[in-house]
């Protein structure tokens, strides 16, 4: 984990409560020596890069930095479509307190916190014993996958228990020292076991801001290359992500060929669109969109996005 690392960046000068919170984050690899029967292609692997990150911040802002990373969690999963999941609360297991660090009155103000904001949050909660990590209770996103799995792929964790044990400290406004609360947060988690979901739950079909490749470019026949690379050229100018096929193809094929390739746009230049400067994409799944500028279809496909990251 890299927590200890960011305790000790904090401690390496005095910090004051003007300096507060503040939030420190990496996108850092971490271990964990899973068993060989648990691993499980990219969901669950021994080594992997988390999106982690650490705030540190005085106690009366625990609930708003904690509500601040929630927000973030959930317009992820807004952008993105993760309509089926659940809030877990991970609590202590009163049965067995030797699990975890640190003196009842910490974990009791930490329990509260993270349970009082989930529900001022409005999500949709289930409360599970002994899931606390040994220094914090954790609130975890469980996401459903397309076959209904459950997955976590965010977190986030208050604890008061690391800044006791590195003895990290600022000076209020009263000018005496105080103990600062940490919050830890992974609104993806594994990046790996993240991108395997997105994967599933999008049957390969990225949304159209995200996917790698946003139009291929189909030339009916070679003589038509040069127009398309003048199309390219043109869609790059405006930050969209494209490639041209040029391959001896019959325009049949590479048209089977990008729907199979899960590419949301094509498309396809010949004698007609040279002549006219125009191009005559199609959408994947959908069928022709008819004959247009290449600037309109340019600025659609900008629309596009911007439409899916406001919704």
């Amino acid at each position: 984990m890299n927590c200890p690392h960011h305790c000790e960046i904090y401690k390496a000068v005095p910090r004051s409560y003007r300096d507060l919170p503040l939030r420190l984050a990496e996108f850092g690899t971490v271990y964990r020596y899973e068993q060989s029967g648990e691993l499980h292609g990219l969901t669950r692997v021994r080594g992997f890069t988390q999106d982690d990150a650490h705030i540190f911040c005085a106690p009366e802002d625990v609930k708003e930095e904690v509500g601040k990373v929630i927000d973030l969690v959930l317009y992820i999963f807004k952008v993105l479509k993760f309509e089926d999941f659940v809030a877990q609360v991970s609590l202590r297991d009163p049965g067995n307190p030797d699990k975890y660090i640190g003196d009842d009155d910490n974990w009791n103000a930490a329990e509260k916190a993270i349970q009082e904001i989930a529900n001022e949050k409005g999500l949709k909660t289930i409360v599970e014993l002994g899931e606390a990590a040994f220094y914090g209770p954790k609130l975890d996103f469980m996401v459903r996958d397309a076959i209904g799995r459950k997955w976590q792929l965010g977190t986030v964790q208050i604890d008061y228990n690391l800044p006791e044990r590195f003895e990290l400290e600022y000076k209020g406004s009263d000018n005496e020292l105080h103990r600062p609360v940490m919050i830890h947060r992974a609104p993806f988690g594994s990046m790996e076991r993240f991108v395997a979901f997105l994967i599933e739950h999008c049957a390969g079909k990225f949304p159209l801001w995200l996917t790698p490749e946003q139009v291929k470019i189909l030339p009916i026949s070679d003589r038509f290359n040069s127009y398309a690379k003048e199309v390219l050229e043109l869609l790059n100018n405006y930050d969209i992500r494209a490639s041209i096929d040029e391959r001896s193809e019959k325009i049949g094929r590479k048209i089977r060929d990008a729907e199979l390739e899960r590419v949301p746009y094509m498309i396809i230049v010949g004698e007609k669109e040279a002549e006219s400067g125009e191009v005559s994409p199609r959408k994947q799944g959908e069928g022709d969109m008819g004959a247009m500028k290449i600037e309109t279809f340019a600025e659609f496909i900008q629309e596009e996005i911007k439409k899916l990251l406001a919704n």
